[in-house]
């Protein structure tokens, strides 16, 4: 019996005498699985394969999942025809990273807040996956709560690099967390802080779980020798916010001018 389904398919070809090219996206139904991947049909006289590496990452490992792809109808990427089978070899994987990019372009403009879950944690910082493509979360742009670094915990975040070209996509939780705690934190606003890292060239305050940098120079008028005699770790100190940077998450506060 003939399908009708796939005869429209084919006369939309033939009316618009359209010829199949590479990097085209193309519509068809998986019509069965082979051991290394499956027969798709495009056309009454058009046949194309999906390798088993070109399904989504999240089916590759699953064979129940692999089973379920069979008489679906869906979009593929097409990767080139292949003359020695005589078929054209489909992706999924590479048409959902086009269109996984093209959303996070559109995130990147709209300066949006992100709500991920951590999928990795190592030493460098947090591995996320943001519309099906990987994401690096750098420990220096994460927030003040070690208890959220956790697997499979949400986390808030705003995209800080995203370059396709590369592959490339870098978040920022601090700068997440610095938008969302906006309404606490202004510039001119005295507030307090809880000092938590004493260095050479200045000190690290946690002001509502964001680190805010009070640098040597902001301290005060007079030279100051040895800054750990002045401060010690776990100190409630007053300062007034003079600097933010939202897309970095960075804040700068001084000790200068402030009565005590």
């Amino acid at each position: 019996m003939i399908n009708k389904k796939y005869n429209k398919f084919q006369y939309i070809l033939e009316q618009y005498k359209y010829n199949l090219q590479s990097g085209d996206i193309v519509a068809g139904t998986i019509n069965y699985r082979e051991s290394n991947g499956f027969l798709v049909i495009i056309g009454d006289n058009i046949s194309g394969y999906l390798p088993q590496e070109e399904i989504n990452i999240e089916f590759v490992t699953d064979h129940q999942n692999n089973n379920l792809l069979v008489n679906t109808t869906r979009e593929f990427f097409l990767i080139k025809y292949n003359t020695y089978i005589k078929q054209y070899i489909l992706s999924i994987k590479r048409l959902n990273y086009i269109r996984g990019w093209n959303r996070i372009k559109q995130l990147y403009l709209e300066n949006i807040i992100l709500i991920s879950h951590i999928q990795h944690i190592n030493k460098g910082g947090l591995i996320i996956y943001l519309e099906k493509i990987q994401a690096f979360i750098p420990k220096s742009h994460i927030a003040l709560n070690n208890k959220s670094i956790l697997y499979n915990k949400p986390i808030e975040c705003k995209i800080l690099i995203a370059n396709e070209k590369k592959n490339q996509l870098i978040l920022s939780n601090k700068s997440a967390r610095l938008h969302l705690s906006a309404h606490k934190l202004r510039i001119g606003e005295i507030t307090y802080g809880i000092i938590i890292k004493i260095k050479n060239y200045g000190i690290f305050v946690n002001i509502y779980n964001t680190i805010a940098l009070l640098h040597i120079s902001e301290i005060g008028s007079i030279y100051i020798k040895n800054i750990n005699h002045m401060f010690i770790t776990g100190e409630l100190i007053k300062v007034k916010i003079i600097h933010i940077d939202k897309k970095q998450g960075r804040i700068s506060v001084s000790k200068r001018n402030i009565k005590l």
